[in-house]
């Protein structure tokens, strides 16, 4: 049996919507106070363009999954049928998990203790800032018997430069997402909340893209 929870928000769902808990997605209402979930789109069209990726694995739009570049110190975080968040350094699961406050509560205020939830803040340091990539498209493989999901680097967002002599995740223009669809992922999730989660692996890197490799896990928590 699962919790049914609404929030309700103003502002950006960026946050929100790149750490969605672990629950199934019922509805997005009050589409009219909130920005486009995609940049440089009507709020209508933003949502046609989701569910162009929803259709492909209902179960599974804006489930979070985490991995980490060990080689670059990245850490990546996959809202899949989203959005791909890469941010410098190595910062937790239980960190990342938590929706970052790019929204206002009901109230208009950006009040951390006004949500049913925990939220970390939008990070100040110039370094972890997330670099933002928005699906662009998604199709199903019929020879891969995947669903294989393009997501683009948002370069309408200002990213400060950064002193620490890592890789900037600015030097990839695209994010590459390979997911086996499961419809039955909900049926899992047992009386001890299992944890259903994407373990998602980076398995290709070039200085155009970077592709990842999701499959399924089941974690007890």
């Amino acid at each position: 049996m699962f919790l049914c929870m609404q929030y309700d928000v103003y502002g950006d769902l960026l946050g929100l919507l790149g750490a969605h808990p672990v629950a199934p997605l019922v509805s997005l209402h009050h589409i009219d106070v909130v920005q486009p979930i995609f940049p440089k789109m009507k709020r209508s069209r933003a949502l046609r363009h989701l569910m162009s990726s929803a259709v492909l694995d209902p179960a599974s739009i804006f489930q979070q999954s985490i991995c980490y570049d060990q080689n670059r110190f990245w850490s990546i975080s996959v809202s899949w049928g989203f959005v791909v968040q890469i941010i410098r350094g190595i910062i937790s699961p239980r960190e990342l998990e938590m929706p970052s406050r790019t929204f206002l509560n009901w109230f208009r205020k950006a009040d951390y203790i006004g949500y049913a939830f925990n939220t970390r803040p939008v990070s100040r340091h110039p370094c972890q800032r997330p670099f933002v990539f928005y699906l662009n498209s998604a199709k199903y493989d019929e020879g891969r018997r995947q669903v294989i999901g393009y997501y683009n680097l948002d370069k309408t967002r200002r990213i400060p430069g950064c002193r620490w002599r890592l890789d900037s995740p600015g030097k990839i223009d695209s994010v590459v997402v390979l997911k086996r669809p499961d419809p039955l992922r909900w049926h899992k999730v047992g009386p001890h909340l299992l944890f259903a989660s994407l373990l998602t692996t980076c398995i290709k890197y070039s200085h155009t893209g970077l592709v990842l490799a999701s499959q399924l896990t089941e974690i007890t928590g």
